[in-house]
């Protein structure tokens, strides 16, 4: 048996974003259901380089599929000034859960870009007004492109405001999107009056004013992904449906850490998290919600998905390098 090299290019070109994000919602319904195993994500800090490596790994049975996966994922924010690299770079080994052969090992860069996207939108699926038309985005980097396409695929998206320091940024932006989109750059006050907002920075001081939310502004809070980080206003975390993706992961590295760790956020803030949604067992949106708020931290559940969804396009395809990893002599 061969193993399926799957390079960054590979993993793009089959990762079809619609069949990404049924997967994810799949994923978190088999988690609300404990068809899941999710160890906790571990870390290991390197402050002499700035940075650090996560291990995330997973099994889920999604009923129709069932996959387990491990990825090796860092953040690095010096790589693109010192190094010419991505803050992100991320490695996958796909495993057949059965045999624990391993089926793949594919590039979990762009991998990680899309889940996080397909969470975003299996959320404002569930929270967002289903008219929503704009679209806000503080951070204009590469994951702002895919929350777009991503948020795209279930809300009928036609005004898109980009906010960033960057103005180079905002303009490669909204050059991309010009075609299909009415793109504009704007402030951050300017993106948080949008239907839906979604903040991708890294911030560990509050950016996004509670008065700048429109009055039913779905937010999901993609940036802080460890302890410290924080986007938003206290006073929206306290007023808003608060939905998070994993309770563990969110109380100790997602946008309500710090106020969790200070005591001004307590459990009976929380609604509950996205899986119990998607399985049915907690409402989504209802008619008298103002602003809701997606705490994503990114579950290795949404990896394995995402895996799951590329590996068998790919091998169906019979695209991708077969090579020998591991022995398999039983002898």
């Amino acid at each position: 048996m061969q193993t399926l090299l799957l390079g960054p290019d590979d993993v793009a070109d089959h990762a079809d974003l619609k069949a990404v994000i049924d997967a994810v919602e799949s994923a978190f319904a088999a988690d609300a259901r404990g068809d899941t195993i999710m160890p906790a994500k571990s870390y290991i800090d390197l402050p002499r380089y700035n940075g650090d490596f996560r291990s995330m790994p997973a099994y889920v049975n999604a009923g129709e599929w069932d996959a387990a996966a491990v990825k090796w994922v860092n953040v690095h924010p010096d790589n693109p000034t010192d190094h010419d690299l991505p803050t992100v770079l991320g490695t996958l080994i796909y495993s057949d859960p059965e045999t624990a052969f391993p089926l793949a090992v594919m590039d979990g860069t762009v991998l990680t870009r899309l889940r996080t996207g397909a969470a975003a939108a299996v959320a404002t699926d569930y929270l967002a007004v289903s008219d929503a038309r704009s679209l806000g985005l503080v951070g204009a980097g590469t994951q702002a492109y895919t929350q777009l396409e991503a948020i795209a695929a279930v809300r009928d998206i036609e005004e898109v405001v980009v906010a960033d320091r960057d103005g180079a940024k905002q303009r490669a932006f909204a050059e991309r999107f010009g075609d299909r989109f009415d793109v504009r750059p704007g402030s951050i006050e300017d993106a948080a009056a949008c239907d839906v907002l979604s903040t991708i920075t890294p911030v560990e001081s509050p950016i996004v004013e509670r008065e700048w939310l429109g009055e039913r502004t779905h937010v999901n809070a993609i940036g802080a992904d460890a302890a410290g980080k924080h986007e938003h206003d206290d006073r929206t975390l306290l007023d808003a449906k608060l939905v998070v993706d994993d309770y563990e992961q969110c109380t100790h590295s997602g946008e309500i850490n710090v106020p969790w760790s200070e005591g001004t956020l307590t459990e009976d803030d929380l609604y509950g998290e996205l899986g119990s949604i998607v399985a049915g067992d907690l409402a989504g949106r209802e008619p008298d919600d103002g602003v809701t708020l997606f705490d994503s931290t990114g579950l290795a559940i949404q990896d394995v998905a995402a895996a799951h969804v590329i590996y068998e396009r790919a091998n169906g395809a019979d695209d991708g390098t077969p090579f020998s990893l591991v022995g398999t002599d039983a002898t």
